[in-house]
C-alpha cells in the first residue's frame, strides 16, 4: 500500500505555525505560501540562504515581467512575513519596497440598470442573492455565506459574521429586500433546497453554500440579459448601494459602518461618483452675468 501524502518541508511547516498562531485566512495564507515557493523558483535554492540582492533581483524580475502593482504588493507582503516573522530577519526586506498603485474610480450602475439587471436574474436565488448584494451592499463572500438564522426580521437587519477584516457587522434589510428573500426561501423550501437552518443560498448540494464564483457568473449572464455593456462586476452592486444612498443624501458616515469601512476615506470616494449630487451643485458661473457679446 502507498501513500501519496506529499512531505512537507519544516520551514514551510514552520511558516504555517506562524500564519496559524496570527489567525491568517486560508487564502492570506495560500497567498503568502505562493509568494515564497515563486521567490525559491526563482533562487534556484533554499529561501533560507537568500540575500536582500537576491530579493532586490526578485522584484526587478517582477516588475519586467509586468506583473500589477496589487499583485507585486501582494507577493512582497508574503515575502515579509517569511523572512521579518518565520526566519526572524528583517533586514533581508530593505532592498523590497511596495509600489503606489493608481486607485481607479469604480463604474457606477444607475438605478434603472439594477433594476434590469435584478429582474433579469436566472430565478429567484439569483435574483435574491443579487439583491442582497445591491440592497444591502454585502461583499460576494459576504453574501454566499449567509444563513437562514442571520436575517432579523423583526429589528429588520442582516447579521454579517466575520466579514473582511474579521469584524461583525449589521447590514440593512429593506422591506422589498425582505420580499425576494420570502420568495426564495418559500421556492428552496418547497424544492427541499435549503436545510432548516443551513446556508440562505445553497449550492447544489444545499451541505455546502453557493460559491463567490457560481454568484459572478449568475451576475454577468443577468448583466448580458440586462444588455448591459459597461465594465462592471459583481462588487459593482456593492459600489451602487453606495453611490445610491449618497445621491440620496443619506449621511455618509452611516454609509461607513454599514459598508463596513474602517476608514472614511474608503467611503468618502464615492461621493466623486455621485453623480445626482454633482448635478445639483450650482456652478461658479451661475452667479455671474454674463453678456453675449457684441
Amino acid at each position: 500500500m502507498t501513500q501519496n501524502t506529499k512531505t512537507i518541508s519544516p520551514l514551510r511547516q514552520r511558516m504555517t505555525e506562524d500564519m496559524v498562531l496570527r489567525k491568517l485566512s486560508p487564502k492570506t495564507q495560500a497567498a503568502y505560501i505562493r509568494a515564497v515557493k515563486n521567490f525559491t523558483r526563482f533562487i534556484r535554492r533554499s529561501p533560507d540562504t537568500a540575500s536582500a540582492e537576491d530579493l532586490r533581483q526578485f522584484q526587478l524580475y517582477l516588475v519586467g515581467q509586468g506583473i500589477a502593482s496589487g499583485n507585486l504588493n501582494s507577493t512582497i507582503t508574503g515575502l515579509k512575513f517569511f523572512f521579518e516573522t518565520t526566519l526572524g530577519r528583517p533586514e533581508l526586506m530593505t532592498k523590497m519596497s511596495h509600489v503606489y498603485e493608481p486607485r481607479k474610480l469604480p463604474v457606477i450602475l444607475g438605478l434603472e440598470e439594477v433594476t434590469h439587471l435584478l429582474q433579469s436574474a436566472g430565478g429567484p436565488k439569483y435574483q435574491a442573492a443579487l439583491g442582497v448584494a445591491y440592497g444591502a451592499g454585502l461583499r460576494a463572500s459576504e453574501v454566499v455565506h449567509l444563513t437562514t438564522g442571520d436575517i432579523d426580521r423583526e429589528r429588520m437587519v442582516i447579521r454579517v459574521e466575520q466579514g473582511k477584516g474579521k469584524r461583525d457587522r449589521y447590514a440593512m434589510l429593506s422591506p422589498t429586500l425582505l420580499e425576494l428573500l420570502d420568495t426564495w426561501c418559500q421556492h428552496a423550501r418547497a424544492q427541499r433546497q435549503m436545510l432548516p437552518g443551513g446556508w440562505l443560498f445553497p449550492g447544489q448540494n444545499p451541505v455546502n453554500p453557493l460559491t463567490t464564483r457560481q454568484l459572478a457568473r449568475a451576475f454577468h449572464l443577468a448583466r448580458k440579459a440586462a444588455g448591459i455593456d459597461k465594465a462592471v462586476s459583481l462588487h459593482s452592486m456593492r459600489h451602487a448601494f453606495a453611490t445610491h444612498l449618497l445621491e440620496h443624501h443619506e449621511d455618509i458616515r452611516i454609509i461607513q459602518v454599514l459598508l463596513g469601512h474602517k476608514k472614511i476615506e474608503n467611503t468618502a470616494r464615492y461621493s466623486q461618483v455621485a453623480a445626482k449630487l454633482l448635478r445639483e451643485v450650482k456652478g461658479p458661473l451661475e452667479y455671474l452675468e454674463i453678456k453675449p457679446p457684441v
